[in-house]
């Protein structure tokens, strides 16, 4: 376990993660959800830069039942675009940052992942609480006096 204090969120990262534009549908983000076992998708401009983050919960919110839409329209609401729901100002975490830090963090807040931007909130992955498990599993296997 000694390992896991040297692992930075980098070390564990997945690089390159899916990522949907604001002007996409959320016809296509339901398509990425039901392909991949994604809870949430960056939102991310043409140069890269974080814009917010989707989450299955977001959509979901989406068909909320209101008094101004008592039977929320399917068609009409799968139209809308990922910018009227995402979350614009997501919490985020450095590549360097302490993978310890990253484990408080996701227990403290009750989140699945974090967006992981670097130079002037460029993308460069995702840390999910399956990486820090790998990482945690990766860090037991190195000390066992057993592992080659």
């Amino acid at each position: 376990m000694y390992d896991f204090l040297n692992y930075c969120v980098r070390d564990y990262m997945t690089e390159h993660p899916q990522t949907v534009r604001t002007d996409a549908r959320l016809r296509e983000l339901q398509e990425i959800f039901e392909q991949h076992d994604f809870n949430g998708v960056p939102v991310v401009d043409d140069e890269n830069r974080l814009m917010g983050v989707v989450t299955k919960l977001d959509l979901l919110k989406a068909f909320s039942f209101n008094i101004e839409a008592m039977v929320p329209q399917y068609e009409a609401i799968m139209e809308r675009t990922v910018a009227t729901i995402m979350a614009r100002e997501p919490i985020t975490v450095s590549p360097d940052l302490p993978l310890t830090r990253t484990l408080q963090r996701i227990v403290e807040m009750r989140t699945k992942s974090f967006p992981v931007v670097e130079d002037h909130q460029r993308l460069a992955g995702i840390i999910a609480r399956e990486d820090i498990l790998r990482a945690l599993r990766d860090a037991t296997r190195a000390e066992s006096p057993n592992s080659d």
